[in-house]
């Protein structure tokens, strides 16, 4: 093939000379769909049904139901990716509440007081970047409370105001700290779980010994539990199994009956009405005990992974489970079966989202790192309520959402590209690749040799691949995907392509008739035909990052990227020869980037702020809105922008900010 490549790139910076800026201060709304990773559950004394819960992204969450139903409260912190594994609430001040955290991915977390019932937050200066992953207080005096590190055990005399290290400093041993009890009756004795086996201090940590007899070497010790009537008797969950203890931890006898595979304890619990029910929350469901230990049969399937366990003090059987994914299940049989209890919870990590051209009321959400509970969602009442519609899908996850002209609904997956059959309620896959090939060959005509070139139809293959991103609102559908750029001419019947420009990193797509443009992170490919032949495309040389691409309705190539929007016109003609900037936009990172048709108007967002940027093509006036969250997805649903979070699930602009835009 050959290229044609531009005689020199003109590079403009666009001022906007009639622009008005209007902020809308009314913070978007999380409608859904409701669940997520729930991390810790705590509750109010003396309260009824007020409990608090913590997340993976910063947030706490309350409920005044005994858990049926949440309203987002506050963040700790302005710091996003907290995992507030820990929440305690002073049961003399029940307005006063503690939250424990550490970080995703890397070191670093800390310590947050509220004194106004969990609305804000204070840093504590002495746990300032101390990545705790556990965290107690005294059952015999609330005031004396110990926080577990990556460094080491920490105590505090009074109430949180003040912190010691009672861990040896710098100790090889007693370190990672993922597990903490104390003694109901004695707080100077204390037991600490490690990623290397369990310690014990009975003189306030002044000394520290071993107490692995009976344990398997080199287990992660994940919870630890002290009968609150009979401190002689004690549990402790690790990595090869849960083992209990009837001489205060002297030694250990590992408990039959769980299975070890793949599995882990993450949370033991003791019901305080009934000392010989002890629940188990694994990786691989809910485990219960009748008989103090000795037995355990499971409660849920092998797909819950438990993070926290709530025994409700007013009644044993009523419990609550914090569920990566599943949110938050609910039981009012002591586990014989639960129920979803996340109504008002949303943190479901959004990577794709439509709006029906016909219906706007009809909102179709994909969701990614959920499994069973993932897949599709889709909403016929402009996001108040969510249906699960994931039925062919196999636990995939779901990367773009696309819309055909005569109504198809396509979704792009981790491993492969499927179509909504609104009949079946099924999704169907749409993953078969014919291509053929030119391939040359003699034949004898009337005594000559002649070469001719035939078309030859290669092996049929199946499309395993992420599909990165996905166009089949013309009349040629687009796939970017693992294995290359694909097009389809028959709905998604078959499929044909490969590497273009020599590479498949393709991320984004536009269509305008029989022109596709493909963008890769750095840089754009373009066809004019169909995808049949594909040319490169001259980009200004200052990008480092692109992340999208889209056409308006007078053909305008519009371009996001890390440095910000761009757009170019007649590209196909200039070869991308003249690009210019939009110098004031007051973001860059310009992730999120769509053209609405219907309103005419380029919406723009980014991971890096909560703005968003809306521009009209024509005249290239603009308003910027407040959504209160990042988002990476931005769409229109009627009169009301609606955004996709990665933290926070849906986000649905409040009505009244059309007002506020209008300056009424």
């Amino acid at each position: 093939m050959t290229f044609l490549l531009p005689r020199k790139l003109i590079f403009t910076t666009f001022l906007f000379l009639a622009s008005a800026i209007s902020f809308a201060a009314v913070p978007w709304l999380p409608t859904g769909p409701f669940g997520g990773d729930a991390r810790s559950l705590a509750v109010a004394p003396g309260s009824g049904g007020h409990l608090y819960m913590g997340t993976t992204n910063s947030w706490v969450y309350e409920s005044h139901d005994g858990g049926t139903s949440w309203q987002r409260l506050s963040r700790v912190s302005p710091e996003e990716g907290l995992v507030i594994d820990h929440i305690l609430v002073d049961p003399a001040q029940p307005s006063t509440v503690f939250a424990a955290a550490w970080r995703l991915d890397q070191v670093g977390g800390g310590l947050w007081v509220s004194h106004d019932g969990a609305h804000t937050w204070t840093a504590v200066a002495a746990m300032r970047g101390q990545s705790i992953r556990s965290f107690a207080a005294a059952p015999s005096d609330p005031q004396q409370m110990y926080a577990g590190t990556l460094t080491g055990v920490f105590r505090s005399r009074d109430g949180g105001a003040s912190w010691q290290r009672i861990s040896p400093e710098g100790s090889e041993e007693i370190h990672e700290i993922e597990s903490l009890a104390i003694d109901p009756r004695n707080p100077d004795v204390i037991y600490a779980g490690t990623w290397h086996l369990p310690w014990k201090t009975t003189d306030g940590g002044k000394s520290w010994h071993n107490i692995k007899q009976g344990v398997i070497d080199d287990s992660d010790v994940f919870s630890i539990i002290v009968d609150p009537a009979d401190p002689r008797i004690v549990f402790v969950s690790a990595c090869s199994g849960i083992y209990k203890s009837e001489n205060e931890a002297a030694l250990f006898h590992k408990i039959q009956g769980i299975p070890a595979t793949a599995r882990r304890t993450r949370v033991l619990k003791q019901d305080p009405a009934h000392r010989n029910v002890v629940y188990a929350g694994t990786t691989e469901g809910l485990y219960k005990s009748n008989d103090s230990g000795h037995s355990f049969r499971r409660m849920t399937g092998p797909e819950i992974i438990v993070n926290d366990i709530l025994i409700d003090p007013r009644d044993s059987e009523h419990l609550l489970l914090a569920t990566d994914r599943a949110g938050v299940l609910e039981s009012h049989n002591g586990g014989a079966r639960f129920v979803a209890a996340n109504q008002g919870f949303s943190a479901r990590k959004v990577e794709a989202l439509l709006v029906e051209h016909n219906n706007p009321a009809h909102i179709w959400a994909g969701i990614v790192n959920d499994k069973s509970f993932g897949g599709v969602f889709a909403s016929v009442d402009g996001g108040q309520s969510w249906e699960q519609r994931t039925a062919g899908l196999e636990d995939r996850d779901i990367f773009n959402l696309s819309e055909s002209a005569e109504g198809d609904l396509v979704a792009g997956t981790n491993s492969g590209i499927f179509l909504w059959n609104a009949e079946k309620q099924l999704w169907e896959p749409r993953n078969l690749i014919a291509n053929t090939s030119k391939k040359s060959a003699e034949q004898v005509i009337k005594g000559r040799k002649i070469t001719v070139e035939k078309s030859v139809k290669e092996a049929e293959r199946t499309l395993e691949s992420r599909v990165r991103a996905l166009d089949v609102s013309g009349s040629t559908w687009v796939a970017a995907t693992g294995i290359g750029l694909l097009t389809s001419h028959d709905k998604g019947a078959s499929w044909q392509g490969g590497p273009a420009l020599g590479t498949v990193e393709y991320v984004s797509l536009a269509v305008e008739g029989k022109a596709i443009v493909a963008a890769k992170p750095d840089g754009v490919a373009y066809s004019t035909d169909g995808g049949a032949s594909w040319w490169p495309l001259s980009i200004p040389q200052m990008l480092t990052r692109i992340y999208r691409v889209a056409f308006s309705a007078d053909g305008t190539l519009w371009l996001g990227a890390r440095e910000g929007v761009y757009f170019t016109r007649n590209f196909a003609a200039e070869h991308g020869r003249e690009w210019m900037w939009i110098e004031r936009m007051p973001f860059r990172d310009a992730d999120a980037l769509y053209y609405d048709a219907q309103m005419d108007r380029l919406l723009v967002g980014s991971h890096s702020t909560d703005m968003i940027f809306i521009v009209e093509p024509k005249n290239f006036k603009w308003t910027l809105r407040q959504a209160g969250f990042p988002v990476t997805v931005v769409r229109r649903a009627g009169a009301r922008l609606l955004g996709a979070s990665l933290e926070d699930g849906v986000l649905l602009e409040p009505i009244d900010v059309q007002a506020v835009a209008a300056g009424k």
